[in-house]
């Protein structure tokens, strides 16, 4: 491998390591109704688990120490006793699609680079093509990072609650041709 292959490996690598999006440590949901402003504002996404499991999903209408409203008409107002978690979506950071696109992009020129550049003395166009088709990448990596939403978070959380899921006891009828009954399914 020739010196300005080697440099350009090393680049790459370093400008990885560097450019790697650090983990962040999620957040604590809120143990308490009244803390819900400190989250949450109005116009905010959010979907309310009320106290029998179901999900609502809804903006926020309005936000006070002991109620939720979700839309602009008020059509679902939650007491405080009647939620047992509010989950919202975090917005996700297209870095690192940016980073994939540009490791995917830079990486195949890279590796033209090493085809190609191998039998020949002239290598100062494998800069410029890993360069290139690396920005290419990152531009696709954050177009594609761009359409894929955000995970849901835990925004409040009842005292007492074990988590956002209550369990479940379902029954589905089972019909084929040799087998009728029914399936039972509990979930926790």
């Amino acid at each position: 491998m020739n010196a300005s292959l080697a440099t350009a490996l090393t680049v790459v690598m370093t400008l990885t390591l560097v450019l790697a999006p650090v983990a962040a440590t999620a957040q604590e949901p809120v143990k308490s109704f009244d803390q819900l402003n400190t989250r949450l504002k109005v116009g905010d996404t959010v979907w309310v688990t009320d106290a029998q499991g179901r999900e609502i999903k809804g903006k926020i209408h309005s936000l006070s120490p002991d109620a939720l409203t979700l839309g602009a008409d008020g059509s679902e107002t939650f007491a405080a006793r009647d939620v047992s978690a509010i989950r919202e979506r975090q917005p996700d950071s297209l870095k690192n699609g940016a980073l994939i696109g540009f490791g995917v992009g830079g990486g195949l020129a890279l590796v033209a680079c090493l085809g190609l550049a191998e039998g020949s003395g002239e290598s100062g166009w494998c800069l410029i093509a890993l360069g290139f088709y690396g920005g290419v990448g990152a531009g696709i990596g954050v177009g594609i990072d761009a359409l894929i939403p955000g995970q849901k978070r835990v925004a409040y959380r009842a005292p007492g609650a074990p988590g956002v899921a209550s369990s479940r006891l379902s029954f589905a009828p089972v019909i084929t041709p040799r087998h009728k009954g029914v399936a039972v399914s509990f979930s926790f």
